[in-house]
Formats: C-alpha cells, structure tokens, sequence
C-alpha cells in the first residue's frame, strides 16, 4: 500500500512538472522538497536510465554518453535547496571530471530567462537539459520524487543512486566514490 502511495504521488508530481513543454510557471508554494535521504541500489537491482537527450539550457542540443557515470541534477531557480547545493554541484563536476564522471541538469517547473541567471548566477559548469518531460521516462527506476533531486547513473546507463533533496559533501562523495567502484563500473 506504501509503494501504491508513492508511485502515485510520484507520478502525479512528474505530470503537474511536465505540462507546458516541460516548462512552467514558477511556484514556490506546489513543489515537495526532500529531506536529503540517499537511496543507494545494489547492482542486480539496478534499472536503467532514459537516453538523456535534448535542447539544453546554454550549450544547444546535447545526448549525454551512457558510458560514463553521471550526476544528475533536478532543479529550480526559485528552488531554495537548489540555490544552496549549486556551487557544491559545480565544485564536483570540476573535481570529478577526471575521473571520468559527467554531471547534468535537468530544469523543472521553472523558466528559462530566470534558469539562465541562475546558472550565471552559479556558474554551473555543465549542461542543463530544458525539457522535464524526460523525467516520466524514470517511472521504472527511482523516480524523482522532489526538488531538488540528485541522481547517479552507473556507467552502463543504469540508475545507482537517489538523494532526495538537498545534497552534501560527504554524501555526495560516498555516493559517487561507491558507483565508481562498485562492479556495475567495469
């Protein structure tokens, strides 16, 4: 009955996020923000991600590799978590470039010139997908259940982890450091 709850609520959260083209008005007030729990899935467990392609934010068209271990951010410029993560998000893509591992958005419920200030703003140093609608195609998997949210996918295109809300340094890092050594990063 819990999960039936939770797929619900999900889903009704990926269809109000997704009208208008996959862009909408800001509102503060009709968006659930997490708490910051981390889910980690084993890799037998794991299902796998959409293709992320699509018009981005700054840089154009873009298909992120799926060969590559990828932080994937859900956010929004009105989004007081998404404000305070920003920098620690643009800090890690840099850090963990040469690792190997990518970093992307994905902007929700949001506009673009206010998105566009925002990403100035922070100086986010990777693309940012302006469709939401991609968001659905996670239904299988770990939904994104709030904003913001933070997921990790392996380096086979499957999804390894979700943080629900906010994230931190040391979770960020155990997450990340626990995808890249984990047998599905072969």
């Amino acid at each position: 009955m819990k999960r039936l709850v939770v797929i619900a609520f999900a889903s009704l959260f990926l269809l109000t996020g997704c009208s208008t083209g996959g862009l909408s008005t800001a509102n503060q007030n009709a968006f659930v923000s997490g708490d910051g729990v981390a889910v980690y899935v084993k890799p037998l467990d794991r299902k796998p991600a959409p293709l992320l392609s699509g018009a981005t934010l700054v840089d154009g068209n873009l298909t992120l590799a799926q060969d590559k271990v990828t932080v994937l951010n859900i956010w929004a410029s009105w989004c007081s978590p998404c404000r305070a993560e920003a920098p620690l998000l643009s800090d890690f893509a840099s850090k963990y470039k040469a690792q190997g591992v990518q970093f992307a958005g994905i902007l929700t419920r949001d506009n673009l010139s206010a998105a566009q200030e925002f990403a100035k703003r922070f100086k986010l140093n990777y693309p940012t997908f302006t469709d939401d609608s991609v968001l659905a195609k996670f239904r299988n998997s770990l939904v994104p259940n709030a904003i913001p949210t933070t997921l990790i996918l392996d380096a086979h295109g499957y999804v390894a982890a979700r943080v629900s809300g906010e994230v931190t340094v040391a979770l960020l890092e155990e997450l990340i450091g626990k995808v890249l050594k984990d047998p599905a990063h072969a």
